[in-house]
C-alpha cells in the first residue's frame, strides 16, 4: 500500500470516529501516523521530481529587498496581478484568462517610510502542495515570506470554499497561518526514556495527556526525550513541536470583487477573521499606489513594522529617513536598532536616550532590551576610549584589527610586486 492510500485510509478513519474523551489517544495516534506520512509523501515526491510535472521546471529566484516580503497566494483570475499594480506600480500582465502570471513578479509599496516587497505569484489549484501546476514552487516563496496576502474572490467564495482549501494546502506543507509558535519545551536526550511535565492542566489531549504524547513520540521514533508544556496544547500542536519545521506566518485575506456581490455578503465577509474587503478596480478599500488605504494600513499592522528616528548629540532627530523596524525579522528592541545601523554601534554601546510612547519619560535612558514603540527618537550614546579600554575585549579586539590591517597591507604590497613584474 503506497503513502497516497495510507493517508486516504487514516483520512476515512478519522471522519468515522467520534470525538470525545475515550477516542482522544485514538485519534491524537491518527494525526501523528498522518502527519509523518504527508511529510514522507513530500520528501519522496521532491526526489523524483513528481506531482503534475509542475515541480521539474526551474523554481522561483528573487533577491530579497526591503523592510519586509509580502506573498500574494490565490488561485487564478482572482486579481492578484492587478492588486500589485495598485500597491507598487509594477506593471504584472492581468488578463481576463486564467494563468495569466507564469512566473513571480515582484514589486515595492512605498507606506509610512518603508519599503515592503509585494511578490505575485502564480495562481495554484487544489493538490498544490503535492505540486499541481507550480504549487510546490509558489509555497517555498510563500515559506520564505514574511507575511502572506491570501487574495480571494467575493463572487466565487461561497460556493468553492476556496479559503478553506488554500488554508489546507499550506497547512500540508508545514505553514501555520496567524498562529503562534507553542510554549513547549522539547529536548531529544540519547538515553533516560520520555518524560512529560506541564505547568498548567492539559484539557486538550484527554484524560491521559503523558500516554497521548508519549505515542506521538514513538511514532517519530523518539524514544528518549524531556517535554514541557507550559499552555493547554492541542494533538496538532504537540506534533508541531516534534517535527520541528513548521512555519508560523501572519496572513491576511483580502476579499476582490466586491462590486459584483450584495451587501449582505459584503457584511458577512468583513466579519470573518483577518479579512478585509475591497475592489481593486472600483478602488474600494483600495488607492493608488502612493496613497494611504485600509488594504496598506492592514498589511502594514500585520507586517508588524515599527519606524525609528535616530538623532545625534546637540542635533535634531532625522524625521525624513526613518530605521524600520520588524518583529518579524530581528525584533523592535534597541539591540536590533544598532544591529541594523552599524555592527561598530552595538559592539561599542553604552546607553540608549529614548523619546516617544516607549519611554516612561522624556528622554529615558535605556538598555539593549527595551522595546521601542512606533516613531519612537532614539540616541545611542557609545563607550568611551577609557571605558573601551576596561572592558575585558579590549585586547583581543585591537589584536583583531591590527592583524586585518597588516593583513591588507601584505596584500597590496603583493599586488604592486606583481604588476611590476608583469
Amino acid at each position: 500500500m503506497g503513502a497516497l492510500e495510507k493517508i486516504k485510509e487514516i483520512e476515512d478513519e478519522m471522519a468515522r470516529t467520534q470525538k470525545n474523551k475515550a477516542t482522544n489517544y485514538h485519534l491524537g495516534t491518527l494525526k501523528a501516523k498522518l502527519a509523518r506520512l504527508r511529510s514522507e509523501l513530500l520528501i519522496e515526491q521532491q526526489k523524483s521530481g513528481g506531482g503534475g510535472g509542475g515541480s521539474s521546471g526551474e523554481g522561483f529566484d528573487v533577491a530579497r529587498l526591503g523592510d519586509a516580503r509580502v506573498a500574494l497566494i490565490g488561485f487564478p483570475s482572482v486579481g492578484k496581478s492587478t492588486l500589485l499594480g495598485a500597491l507598487t506600480a509594477t506593471e504584472s500582465e492581468a488578463a481576463d484568462y486564467e494563468f495569466t502570471t507564469l512566473t513571480c513578479v515582484p514589486g515595492t509599496m512605498q507606506y509610512k517610510g518603508s519599503r515592503v516587497q509585494i511578490l505575485d505569484l502564480p495562481g495554484i489549484i487544489e493538490g498544490a502542495a503535492h505540486g499541481k501546476g507550480r504549487g510546490r514552487e509558489v509555497i517555498a516563496v510563500a515559506r520564505n515570506a514574511d507575511a502572506i496576502l491570501i487574495v480571494l474572490d467575493a463572487g466565487k467564495e461561497g460556493l468553492n470554499r476556496h479559503r478553506e482549501i488554500l488554508e489546507t494546502e499550506l497547512e500540508t506543507v508545514g505553514i501555520r497561518l496567524n498562529q503562534r509558535p507553542p510554549d513547549v519545551t522539547f529536548k531529544k536526550k540519547s538515553t533516560g526514556g520520555i518524560k512529560f511535565a506541564s505547568t498548567i492542566p492539559l484539557t486538550k489531549l484527554g484524560p491521559e495527556p503523558e500516554k497521548v504524547a508519549i505515542n506521538i513520540l514513538r511514532e517519530y521514533r523518539v524514544s528518549n526525550a524531556d517535554i514541557l508544556a507550559r499552555e493547554d496544547i492541542s494533538v496538532d500542536q504537540l506534533v508541531d513541536v516534534v517535527v520541528g519545521n513548521r512555519q508560523y506566518k501572519p496572513c491576511l485575506y483580502f476579499y476582490n470583487k466586491i462590486d459584483t456581490v450584495t451587501i449582505e455578503e459584503i457584511d458577512q465577509l468583513a466579519r470573518m477573521p483577518h479579512s478585509c474587503v475591497g475592489s481593486v478596480r472600483q478602488q474600494f478599500n483600495i488607492g493608488h499606489p502612493l496613497e494611504d488605504d485600509l488594504l496598506k494600513s492592514s498589511i502594514w499592522e500585520y507586517l508588524g513594522l515599527t519606524r525609528i528616528y535616530t538623532k545625534r548629540k546637540g542635533q535634531q532627530p532625522d524625521l525624513d529617513e526613518p530605521v524600520v523596524l520588524s518583529k518579524i525579522r530581528k525584533g523592535t528592541t534597541v539591540k536590533s536598532l544598532c544591529a541594523n545601523v552599524s555592527t561598530q554601534m552595538l559592539r561599542d554601546f553604552n546607553f540608549a536616550l529614548v523619546w516617544g510612547k516607549s519611554a516612561k519619560h522624556t528622554p529615558q535612558r535605556c538598555g539593549l532590551n527595551h522595546n521601542l514603540a512606533d516613531e519612537d527618537v532614539v540616541q545611542v550614546v557609545t563607550m568611551t576610549n577609557s571605558q573601551q579600554r576596561a572592558d575585558k575585549n579590549y585586547q583581543r579586539l585591537v589584536q583583531n584589527f591590527s592583524d586585518k590591517y597588516h593583513k591588507k597591507k601584505y596584500e597590496a604590497k603583493k599586488e604592486k610586486q606583481r604588476k611590476l613584474r608583469g
